[in-house]
């Protein structure tokens, strides 16, 4: 013998918590009307509608709604991908913090989770050869490409793509960047 419907369970315990936490709108959001409402503050008809064999009830899937949290879910992997990659090019606190909202806590449990140093102090300063080098690549590639040097977002991409390409560490190459830009050097 079949035993209760498993969907009637479920949508008499969301209602009935919607019920207990003042939820009135959602339980009607849900189909039920006032009457229904009414009927389910006698435990009787609360036992009658969650035992029941057949189902009084049914699923609707919003399409749009599925899809965006399944992107959610592939955007959320793809920027821990880019976090773990700029925390690995010395990106620092501040930086992953500006550019992705993380809390230094968050940035220290993705460091320690990526097996990185703890870092102490700041990075060492440019040499005049490195700085120089830097100065060449990055005015070179922000002309090949077309980056506009007020979109933030792109100048950080190429400050990225500088780190791996130097092994500088990416926190000292995005400071150079910021400091030519302050001074107007274009």
């Amino acid at each position: 013998m079949a035993g209760p419907h498993p969907l009637n369970q479920a949508v008499i315990a969301q209602v009935l918590h919607d019920l207990r936490n003042g939820q009135l709108r959602r339980a009607k959001s849900m189909g039920f009307e006032d009457a229904d409402l009414n009927a389910l503050k006698n435990p009787a008809m609360v036992s009658l509608l969650a035992n029941a064999l057949v189902s009084w009830c049914s699923v609707l899937v919003n399409r749009d709604v599925l899809r965006h949290l399944l992107k959610q879910v592939g955007d959320d992997a793809k920027q821990i991908q880019d976090v773990d990659r700029l925390l690995r090019l010395g990106a620092s606190t501040e930086l992953i913090s500006r550019f992705f909202g993380y809390t230094h806590q968050e940035t220290a449990v993705r460091r320690s989770a990526l097996g990185l140093p703890k870092r102490r102090g700041r990075h060492p300063v440019l040499t005049e050869e490195q700085d120089t080098d830097l100065w060449k690549r990055w005015s070179h590639r922000l002309k090949q490409l077309g980056v506009d040097h007020d979109n933030e977002t792109a100048m950080f991409i190429l400050a990225a793509d500088l780190a791996e390409e130097t092994e500088l560490p990416l926190s000292v190459i995005w400071n150079a960047i910021r400091g030519w830009l302050d001074e107007g050097l274009l």
